[in-house]
């Protein structure tokens, strides 16, 4: 298959106004997460508008979380400049052209999903949750990782791997924790307590807000 445009790829700025959606778009949004990320970062990962139909290909998310920000009085984030007038410019990504709706609408669907195919590497990612959750505990609430997706993640790494954990030179092998293992549970004590998961690799105990 190949592109209607031989173009290259590069990146300008429109009205945050004139960026428009796709007929259809089946993906859904947490904008308030978008929103707190977009605040706290900056817009990092620019929209993608297709030449052919002129419509927002990739990014929706983001156009919806940025118009809800400058209704709400917020500050513009890095990443957007201000015209003469106060209105918010954009940078998009153009150059790119699809050769039909039905090219288009899949391959916003492949840009929206085939990046979390791939899953996480359970020992790295509880190495840095670790990391984040004892050195920068802002970062680490602004993940909003669900408590049930750390405590199986963080149950599938053997905690003698990680570093300071004795074995950790080994290669790891991942375990899931069997039926009777109930370390991460609540106890009566607990009752009234947010839910934790404890750290295999310092025992620190994560409290997610979500």
């Amino acid at each position: 298959m190949t592109e209607t445009i031989a173009a290259p790829r590069y990146i300008t700025y429109v009205p945050l106004t004139d960026l428009t959606p796709a007929d259809r778009n089946p993906k859904r949004h947490e904008l308030e997460l978008i929103i707190a990320s977009i605040d706290m970062h900056g817009l990092v990962e620019v929209p993608v508008v297709d030449e052919r139909t002129q419509q927002t290909l990739h990014g929706h998310g983001r156009r919806e979380s940025l118009l809800e920000m400058q209704s709400r009085g917020m500050r513009a984030p890095s990443g957007i400049v201000t015209d003469e007038d106060g209105g918010w410019l954009v940078p998009i990504l153009r150059g790119w052209s699809s050769r039909s709706d039905a090219e288009a609408e899949a391959l916003a669907i492949k840009l929206n999903r085939l990046p979390g195919e791939g899953g996480w590497d359970p020992r790295e990612f509880a190495e840095v949750l670790e990391d984040l959750a004892t050195n920068e505990a802002e970062l680490f609430d602004s993940l909003a990782i669900p408590h049930d997706e750390i405590h199986k993640m963080l149950g599938q790494v053997d905690p003698e791997t990680l570093p300071g954990g004795g074995r950790e030179e080994e290669t790891p092998l991942l375990h899931l924790p069997d039926d009777g293992d109930r370390d991460h549970e609540l106890s009566p004590d607990d009752e009234g307590r947010a839910p934790h998961t404890t750290c295999p690799a310092c025992g620190h105990l994560f409290n997610p807000a979500r």
